[in-house]
């Protein structure tokens, strides 16, 4: 199965565990806010905490791109701090796991 049908599957089960598991135990992610970078336990943090917010709504998501090499999707985001975001996320990929995740982000209005 591809990574995006994982993710996709994960996202719709709202199942960290799943989606956590699609990272490698070195995967860096990058703010798009602020351009700092985080651990897979600190993004870990922050995806459980979503999650776990009735707020969190993962807008329809699209793959736009996938091989062995790298994954980039988009999607529309309803966040729990009130926020709304069309987010483009590329994702490398390596041995089938996702390694290193840089978003771009455009808000929009609620």
């Amino acid at each position: 199965m591809a990574v995006f049908e994982k993710m996709h599957a994960a996202v719709e089960k709202n199942d960290a565990d799943a989606y956590l598991d699609l990272y490698a135990d070195d995967a860096v992610f990058v703010r798009h806010q602020s351009g700092t970078e985080m651990d897979k336990a600190q993004f870990g943090e922050m995806i459980r905490k979503m999650v776990a917010s009735d707020k969190m709504k993962m807008g329809a998501r699209r793959c736009l791109y996938e091989n062995d090499d790298i994954l980039v999707v988009h999607s529309v985001n309803d966040y729990p701090d009130g926020t709304r975001e069309a987010v483009l996320m590329a994702c490398m990929l390596k041995d089938g796991k996702i390694s290193r995740v840089e978003t771009g982000a455009t808000p929009l209005a609620v």
